[in-house]
């Protein structure tokens, strides 16, 4: 399969899979079901649905488990994450999951974390230096602004800043939120909950 900057470049169809936590309890160790989309640029192509644990470590093990065990893993081209964590404070090790996926992953924002709030919750942690040593081995925050106007913030692994926002640009349809990630965020409020929620 070609590498992603050459999917972008030679204006292929692009598929992502997007990864985004449904509503959960806010209980320490209770279960959050996550919600995977699979889209060719834009267009829906496919679901997964998973479970990690609230505030949890298993985050990146559980992303990496539900997309090698499916059908979609051969297709994908690249990963995207909402945000650095699952389920409160389940924080996703950027450098693992893209290379034991052998993918570009990325986590998108949206707007600047503030990071010394986060850094000060984990703390608080018993496992606070692994945790803090995740966050920071996610890399340097990035943003992009496309043609239209757009401006994404993300982390990137397994690609460059700039493949990974052309891929952003790519994928988005409205908004500066990528379709996988939006309808994730969609489609999992609406099974745990009836409907969906206001806003992606």
């Amino acid at each position: 399969m070609k590498s992603l900057a050459q999917v972008i470049r030679l204006n292929k169809q692009v598929r992502t899979i997007g990864f985004d936590d449904a509503p959960f309890a806010h209980k320490r160790g209770s279960k959050v079901n996550i919600a995977g989309i699979i889209c060719s640029n834009t267009r829906f192509e496919g679901m997964l649905w998973g479970e990690a644990t609230k505030d949890g470590t298993d985050a990146t093990d559980v992303l990496i488990n539900m997309l090698k065990t499916s059908k979609f893993y051969q297709q994908v081209h690249a990963v995207l994450i909402d945000g650095i964590a699952i389920g409160g404070f389940n924080l996703i090790d950027l450098e693992k999951l893209s290379g034991s996926l052998q993918l570009p992953c990325i986590a998108v924002m949206r707007k600047q974390p503030n990071l010394t709030a986060i850094k000060n919750v984990l703390a608080s942690f018993n496992d606070a230096p692994y945790r803090l040593q995740t966050l920071s081995a996610a890399g340097n925050i990035h943003t992009h602004t496309s043609t239209l106007n757009k401006t994404f913030i993300f982390q990137a692994k397994g690609c460059s800043k700039e493949t990974a926002g052309l891929l952003l640009q790519r994928v988005t349809d409205t908004g500066n939120v990528p379709e996988t990630l939006r309808l994730a965020h969609l489609i999992g409020a609406a099974i745990k909950t009836g409907q969906s929620s206001n806003s992606a």
